[in-house]
């Protein structure tokens, strides 16, 4: 809730308490035992991705010549991964869900991130030379979602 800073407490809260009935009905309230699955979905697939994303990632980087700095895993909604400019490459674990040539792809999409930090015609001509079939890929790639 929003309300001025000269909002005196009191007054917040009995507005709260006088519409207490229409809040809880307009809150989506989570299900626990849904929620709990999804914590430990969460849970299972850091573990996987733990023990096997940055080890690819470091694969890759060796086997083409890249040099990064830091590999971190995330659980974004919207992306499968990204480079910044500090050179730190972000890989979702929801990656652990897709056949692994995608997460190949995914991988060597943010590999060439590091030396062309948009998606330039020099960006997929980088990645085409890893992945020939990389648009086919990222096509794909669109039928999963990496949310959990």
């Amino acid at each position: 809730m929003s309300v001025p800073k000269y909002t005196p407490n009191i007054a917040i809260k009995r507005l709260l308490n006088s519409n207490r009935k229409v809040i809880r009905e307009k809150l989506p309230l989570k299900n626990p035992k849904e929620q709990k699955a999804r914590d430990y979905q969460k849970k299972l697939l850091m573990k996987k991705a733990r023990e096997y994303l940055p080890y690819r990632l470091e694969y890759f980087a060796k086997l083409y010549g890249y040099s990064y700095n830091k590999c971190r895993l995330s659980h974004a909604n919207t992306r499968w991964g990204s480079c910044s400019s500090n050179r730190t490459i972000s890989l979702n674990i929801g990656l652990m869900k897709v056949p692994e040539i995608l997460r190949d792809y995914v991988i060597l999409h943010e590999l060439a991130h590091l030396n062309h930090m948009d998606h330039s015609k020099a960006f997929w001509a980088e990645v085409g030379l890893h992945d020939k079939n990389y648009k086919i890929h990222e096509k794909k790639l669109k039928n999963f979602s990496p949310g959990l």
